[in-house]
């Protein structure tokens, strides 16, 4: 398989990011590249790199413009022919977990892409993330690849795009749907944990999911904008209350129930409009 370049990015985040250097330096397979992107932190990221530089293939720590214009730079520095990012307080799971990984990438796919593990704190215990082996656009309207689990040909941020850095979340998600929906790039599920996903990033704060929301509306109206009306009605059908509705459905005297309840509201409403319009053959 050759060389794989595993890339953090870091801000701030001083024992996150020894976590993560510790998990990436000490992996088994010998052909890894690292680069660490460090945004000009204060807290001591710096000098935590200096001191494990001789494991560091490539190193910077200046200011950027945010998560994307760091991760490109990681990507121009990369010669790998495989990268991952596993950013500051993402660990791999075991210090053999490359070299399983790379055991199982033996054809030329453009993305491979494994499983998480996450800390369920409602549960208190472990829990496997385990993604399809089928993608599809329904898949990324709510979901995405994992970037701390996916490893990404090099040459596709070259023949399809860098990230985005007009997006300040959902980058790393538009380049997945636009790489395997539009441009149809090669992908296989390799079925393994290849990290342990830390939950702290700004993509899962709540307080950030308005904006995730947003920004993946902006890649809909660029690439999808003809498949909107449709988008809306896939959402509609994955929510809780359609499943809910399908639910009801088995059971004969609910069905009957809720289907005169639904006639009986419908006496208070505006009549719809069932005609079609299209072109009639």
């Amino acid at each position: 398989m050759g060389k794989i370049s595993v890339i953090t990015i870091n801000y701030n985040e001083k024992e996150g990011l020894r976590k993560t250097i510790q998990s990436v330096v000490g992996q088994t397979y010998a052909d890894i590249e690292y680069i660490v992107i460090d945004g000009g932190s204060t807290d001591g990221s710096k000098e935590l790199i200096e001191t494990h530089q001789d494991k560091i293939h490539y190193w910077i720590s200046e200011p950027d413009s945010g998560i994307y214009n760091a991760m490109n730079k990681g990507i121009r520095a990369a010669t790998g022919v495989y990268l991952l990012f596993m950013n500051s307080g993402d660990c791999f799971l075991e210090p053999d977990t490359v070299s399983k990984a790379e055991k199982l990438m033996v054809d030329d796919y453009g993305i491979y892409y494994g499983d998480l593990i996450y800390f369920n704190k409602r549960k208190k215990k472990y829990e496997d993330w385990v993604f399809p082996n089928k993608l599809s656009l329904g898949f990324f309207i709510e979901n995405s690849l994992p970037h701390q689990g996916s490893f990404i040909k090099r040459s596709l941020f070259e023949s399809i795009s860098m990230y985005n850095e007009n997006l300040k979340i959902a980058s790393d998600w538009e380049f997945f749907i636009v790489a395997i929906c539009i441009e149809k790039v090669s992908y296989k599920h390799i079925g393994i944990v290849i990290s342990e996903y830390d939950f702290t990033g700004i993509s899962s704060d709540p307080k950030n999911y308005q904006l995730v929301a947003s920004e993946k509306k902006i890649t809909f109206d660029k690439y999808f904008s003809m498949m909107i009306d449709d988008y809306k009605i896939i959402k509609l059908l994955d929510s809780k209350r359609f499943r809910n509705i399908i639910y009801i459905k088995q059971y004969r005297i609910a069905w009957k129930l809720l289907k005169g309840f639904s006639n009986f509201l419908l006496l208070f409403l505006p009549k719809q409009d069932h005609s079609y319009r299209g072109y009639r053959y």
